[in-house]
This record gives structure tokens, C-alpha cells and sequence, in this order.
């Protein structure tokens, strides 16, 4: 499925997570949301128990769920990690 992604939206979040977050091992934890990075920090993951995404170098970036309402739960809790922090 596609899906339209703002980058500078995510990389708000992804920041917004390890800032606030707690830190658990490599990951850091918000609200439900997971945030990590591979070991040479070019690709970003952020999940939860049902969306994982990946966003890559040259904002590439892959979603894996498998119904159109965990996406879109996922997205909900991305805005409100902004909204919030």
C-alpha cells in the first residue's frame, strides 16, 4: 500500500521520541511508538505492535501493516508525539 509521507514530519517525530522518550537498550520509547536507527544511522525505523516503517537515504521509505486501520492508528499517534512535544 502507498502512503504519503511528509519527511520533515517524520524526522519531527523520530527526534521528538528519542528526546522524550525512554531509552531501552538502542531504542527509545514514546506513547507507544518505538525509534530506532540501523548501526550506520542511515535508515530510521519507527513502530508499534501492528506499523513498522523504515525511512532511508534519500527519504526512501517502506511501511509494513497489514490493515488500512492500524496505519492509520499509527499515523494518529505520530501526530500526537508532535502535537505534544
Amino acid at each position: 500500500m502507498k502512503n504519503e509521507l511528509d519527511s520533515k514530519f517524520l524526522l519531527q517525530v523520530f527526534d521528538k521520541i528519542r528526546q522524550f522518550g525512554e531509552k531501552e537498550g538502542d531504542k527509545y520509547r514514546l506513547n507507544g511508538i518505538t525509534a530506532f536507527t540501523d548501526l550506520d544511522g542511515y535508515t530510521l525505523f519507527i513502530e508499534d505492535s501492528q506499523v513498522k516503517l523504515s525511512f532511508g537515504f534519500h527519504s526512501q521509505y517502506h511501511f509494513d501493516y497489514e490493515d488500512r486501520e492500524h496505519y492509520e492508528k499509527f499515523e494518529k499517534k505520530l501526530k500526537q508525539i508532535d502535537k505534544e512535544y
